[in-house]
Formats: C-alpha cells, structure tokens, sequence
C-alpha cells in the first residue's frame, strides 16, 4: 500500500505534538498493516512525550498503544490473522517468545520485549506495522471505541486484581477511582468481589457507587486509612493502587489485611516508604503489577463483551491531541478519552 497518512509525531520530549503527512509504512515478513479506527490516550503516552522514564524512546516517535482498526496488509509467513481482522495494537507490542519469562506466560517482562508507541511507533496514526502474534482479538460485540481503552486501562487493571489473589467475596479497595479506577471496580465486581474505592474526588466517588462500590472513603479525611479497615472488618484482603500519588502508596499499604496482598499499577516519580514493621507482622505481600499476557488480554475483553465492563469515554479527533494531553496533565479528565479517526 503506498500514499500519505497523518500521524501525531513526538519530535521534541517536553514539547507539543506536531501533526505530520508520513509515508503509509509496509509490513515486512512477519509483520501486518492496521488501520486505525480508535485509539485511546494513556497517562503513559504523556510520560512518553515527555520523555519522563530512565529508558526513553527514540525521536521523532508516534505514541499511542491503545489502537484498533482492522488488518489491511500482511507480510510475508503470516498466518494468524488475515485481511479484515480486527485487532487492537497494545502496549506490549512484542518479545522474544523464548525466554524464561515468555515460556511461562510472563512476556510483559522479557528483556527484548517492544513496547507500542514507545519503541515502536504506536497508534497516534491512520496506519501502524504491528507483530500479528501479539495484537488483541477484538470480540465482534465490542466497538472500537469501547475496545480501545480496554487493551490498556483495562488489562492492566484486570492483571493487578487477578495477582492481588482476592478471591470471590473478599474485599478490594480500588485506590484512584478514574480512567484505570472506573474499570477496576466494574472487573472486581465481575469477578465477585467486594469493592472499597478510594479517591480524593467525590464525583469520581459518586461514580464509583453507581459501578457498585459498596464502600466508598474520600483519602484527603485525616483518617481514610480506618475508614477502610473499619469498613472491610480489618483491612481489605487485596488493594490496587492505579494513583499516582505517594500518598495513596503509603495509604494502600495501610489499608491492606492481615496476609493481603497489595499491588501497585500506578507510577509516580520517586520512593514510597515502607512500614516494614507492619508489612513483617502482618505478613503482607507487595507486588508490582505491569498489564498483562495474552490470555488476560483476551479474559479481559471477554467480559466487556458479555456486558459487564464499559469504559466511560470522551471521543476526540487526532488534531485535539495537544489539548487532550494539557488535560491529562492536570488532572481534567474524568476517565478515557478515545481518538476517533473518523472524526476530522
């Protein structure tokens, strides 16, 4: 396929996206050609463009991991998908398939795993080369729209639940109840849990009262950390933490029972201290979560198309990046907003 497409370029860390006419790339062997029709904005693609993380991208970039159009070109040797799919090009864009983490369902790990939008260019464009052994399967119930902040936002949420090991009926406390927040409680709930969400916005607290948070605390009260063991009868048996915010570390680990489990998705700069007096009496894990395999990927979109999980989204086209991204950066999205290559 040859001609021009438009895609966001990050051609300066700091400094404003530019909007540029690239050549439509070709897949190679082993490779496929997307369409874009939708692609979600991460807080990540933010740091992306920042250039805010030790190991940064190569300028210029297209950020954007959250992409699903269909398949419009194959490579060479490709069998897995064919023309006319639909498929979603994820964060992990990427691995080596050999190593001791991708032999045993870890890929998200492996050492010479590629990332969409950050080492590869990503889905701020009208196309994108993708590696058809690592593309989401977008159930035919599920938009584009709707898919596209699931093969992120949500798979990342549903991964931190599945390893904090809370099991049906047990308490979770959901800290940050926002783009990540709003998914996590809808999947907790799926999976039969509890759900205590935390935050520091009250409309966001409403919100996740009507997603069927049974327990809803506001982290700014001096004594947030008791609501919650009060509330859950002694601390919740898993805590997810998709804030950034140090506070809301130092808060979750608090929050978390007696041999619980707490996971942390959100990343904020710097270190958070830890009680490890508590955390050796009480015998409490902390755990690092990072999106999910394959089978998660697949799980997750399973139960958006069985209903159970819908993403609040705001639908922008790909010219209002600048402007999506100034929000994001202060705090003026209330859950995920969507680029919508239909809109010009």
């Amino acid at each position: 396929m040859t001609g021009k497409m438009q895609a966001a370029i990050v051609e300066h860390f700091g400094k404003p996206l530019v909007l540029q006419e690239w050549d439509i790339p070709t897949p190679g062997p082993g490779q496929i050609l997307v369409k874009t029709e939708a692609c979600g904005v991460c807080h990540t693609d933010l740091h992306a463009a920042s250039g805010d993380w030790p190991l940064k991208p190569t300028l210029p970039f297209i950020p954007g991991h959250e992409a699903i159009g269909r398949v419009v070109a194959v490579g060479a040797g490709v069998r897995l998908v064919k023309e006319g799919d639909r498929v979603g090009v994820p964060w992990l864009y990427s691995a080596c398939g050999h190593c001791e983490y991708c032999l045993t369902a870890w890929e998200t790990v492996c050492g010479k795993a590629e990332f969409g939008g950050y080492t590869k260019n990503g889905g701020f464009a009208d196309y994108i080369v993708a590696d058809p052994d690592y593309v989401a399967h977008i159930p035919e119930k599920l938009s584009s729209e709707q898919a596209a902040p699931l093969i992120c936002a949500g798979i990342t949420t549903y991964k931190g639940i599945k390893v904090s090991e809370a099991r049906a009926g047990e308490w979770i406390v959901i800290s940050g109840a926002g783009g990540l927040g709003h998914l996590a409680i809808q999947y907790a709930k799926a999976m039969g849990l509890k759900v205590c969400a935390v935050d520091i916005d009250d409309a966001k607290l409403a919100l996740a009262t009507t997603l069927g948070a049974e327990l809803v605390v506001n982290a700014k009260q001096a004594d947030a950390v008791e609501a919650v063991r009060k509330g859950t009868d002694g601390g919740a048996h898993g805590v997810l933490i998709t804030a950034p915010s140090l506070g809301a570390f130092k808060q979750g680990v608090g929050m978390t029972r007696k041999r619980g489990t707490c996971v942390l998705v959100g990343l904020p700069p710097g270190d958070f201290p830890t009680p490890l007096f508590d955390v050796v009496a009480n015998c409490i894990t902390i755990r690092g979560s990072f999106v999910g395999n394959r089978e998660d990927m697949a799980e997750c979109l399973a139960f958006a198309a069985e209903g159970k999980v819908k993403a609040d989204i705001e639908l922008q086209p790909l010219s209002a990046i600048n402007d999506v991204f100034n929000r994001l950066e202060h705090g003026k999205v209330a859950a995920r907003v969507v680029l919508d290559f239909a809109k010009v």
